[in-house]
């Protein structure tokens, strides 16, 4: 199943604004509940072409059918084709948004084969090409879903100074109903 109701999600996350009306929720004072229009199908496929990849499907289905962020897990959803409006006020993650655009970064392969636990001795570039900035967690730590390779359409958690590159949902969809149905 790779479609969503979208109906549903935006409903959900009324309930959720409503249930927190002073956003105490981690994030919510971020992305504040707001969900930005679906991207339209001739900007992902330009941003596919551009970039030399095709979306994972759960991620693709999403941004065109439900909306491009910024509601979601950690500090909001990132949007897909342009820069969140508040790009620019020094957030870590406007470069991590910047870095994934590069000519051909996002079309290189995943280089891990395996979980790489523990503080990152190793320049993070490296091993982050071929994965897609979702999230900024905090403190440096960044969910990210893969593109390319065996892992395609995972994600994982980059936290250099502490947890290491490791896996932290089977797949978008699991990572962002999780959220949905959180507390």
């Amino acid at each position: 199943m790779t479609g969503w109701d979208a109906r549903g999600v935006r409903t959900r996350i009324r309930e959720m604004a409503a249930e927190d009306p002073g956003r105490e929720r981690f994030g919510a004072d971020t992305h504040r509940y707001e969900l930005a229009p679906p991207v339209p199908e001739a900007e992902i496929l330009a941003f596919e072409e551009v970039h030399g990849i095709v979306l994972p499907r759960e991620y693709r289905s999403f941004v065109a059918e439900v909306g491009d962020g910024p509601a979601g897990p950690c500090h909001g959803l990132l949007p897909l084709t342009v820069p969140r409006p508040e790009a620019g006020d020094e957030w870590a993650v406007d470069d991590e948004w910047q870095e994934d655009r590069l000519p051909g970064r996002l079309a290189l392969p995943f280089p891990l084969t395996a979980p790489l636990p523990g503080p990152i001795r190793r320049p993070e570039a490296a091993l982050t090409q071929g994965t897609l900035t979702l999230a900024e967690r905090g403190c440096g730590m960044f969910l990210r879903l893969v593109l390319n390779g065996p892992r395609r359409g995972k994600v994982w958690q980059i936290d250099p100074d502490w947890g290491g590159f490791v896996p932290a949902s089977t797949g978008f969809r699991a990572w962002y109903t999780a959220w949905l149905e959180g507390p």
